[in-house]
């Protein structure tokens, strides 16, 4: 068995086509949490819930996000009635006080549903009403998304990092906002002064997820600050990692980031953006994965290969390079 990570679209990526190197039944996916949002009362997850899409074979691959062909009818109705009524558009944060009663699995995280800056599909949608109302009854977020993943027909496990909450606050030049109002809304434009994972001094990792740690780990080519960050702030998930086999794929070539705002975000934390930075960033892996024209020389064993990702072919192509990773650090994989 060999345990992925995953935060954005990096993991998905790369477990794109690639089933035949590791199978999805024997290869679960410890999800970040701290992205997930309340929008007008339903909890939204959207990197477990690009895992469940992708491995459902839902995932629009066009953007990386929500159901290919989904209608937006219901958000469309939203955002009108939000214009014509005169109601300002863009994130808009429930109370300070309701920010902390309440569902505690979105805490510190909780928008207004006029005029959704997030777009949100009408099948989208359904998952985020199910999920919410098991939360609702009672159920843990665990036990949700196992249960979305049978009624998807996801065959690979799909795990939260944590029940509890944890809300990754980027700190900007125009002050404190939740990373999916910095990402999606403002398109990553403010100035970076430091990110908070807000919450993870009190979460802890899921039993479920400690236990697929127990297994050799792959780190995606996710962003190291906001996707893999929430989880290293908890201690026990860290220490969970410095205890086992882990290799991660970097998600840049020497300085130049692949995809999204890793770069900034890891200048705005006191690290250097770059493969370097990664590696710094992951004392507990014992070996890379890089690009052919990567040249970062890292004092821990590097496989190399084309890490362009976006195709089944590309996909499979990572995962082999992946496996070799770790079977040259003696990790035993299935």
């Amino acid at each position: 068995m060999v345990t992925f990570l995953a935060g954005g679209t990096g993991t998905p990526k790369l477990l794109y086509g690639g089933d035949p190197v590791f199978e999805p039944a024997s290869s679960p996916v410890v999800c970040n949490t701290g992205d997930d949002v309340e929008m007008g009362g339903l909890v939204v997850c959207p990197d477990v819930d690009t895992v469940l899409f992708s491995e459902a074979e839902l995932l629009d691959r066009e953007r990386w996000w929500g159901i290919a062909d989904d209608t937006t009818e219901t958000h469309d109705a939203v955002q009108t009635l939000a214009d014509e009524a005169g109601l300002e558009a863009g994130p808009r944060y429930l109370s300070e006080e309701a920010q902390t009663s309440g569902r505690d699995i979105a805490r510190w995280r909780r928008f207004s549903g006029v005029a959704e800056f997030m777009e949100l599909g009408d099948r989208d949608r359904a998952v985020h009403v199910t999920r919410t109302g098991l939360l609702d009854e009672g159920w843990t977020l665990t036990g949700v998304v196992e249960t979305l993943a049978d009624g998807l027909g996801v065959d690979r496990p799909v795990l939260p990092m944590s029940d509890d909450p944890v809300a990754t606050i980027v700190h900007s030049e125009e002050g404190p906002m939740h990373f999916q109002e910095f990402w999606v809304y403002r398109r990553a434009e403010p100035a970076v002064e430091d990110v908070e994972f807000r919450g993870a001094e009190a979460a802890e990792p899921t039993d479920a997820a400690l236990t697929a740690l127990e297994e050799p780990v792959v780190v995606g080519p996710s962003n190291p600050v906001t996707s893999l960050g929430p989880m290293l702030a908890m201690d026990r998930f860290r220490e969970a990692l410095e205890a086992t086999t882990v290799v991660a794929v970097s998600p840049f070539l020497e300085d130049r980031v692949f995809s999204g705002p890793a770069a900034d975000l890891m200048a705005a934390t006191g690290r250097e953006p770059s493969t370097a930075g990664v590696a710094e960033a992951y004392p507990f892996a014992d070996a890379f994965v890089l690009d052919d024209d990567d040249g970062t020389d890292l004092e821990r064993p590097v496989v190399r290969t084309d890490v362009e990702l976006g195709t089944p072919a590309d996909g499979r192509r990572v995962c082999r390079a992946v496996r070799e990773a770790l079977e040259r650090v003696g990790a035993e994989v299935a």
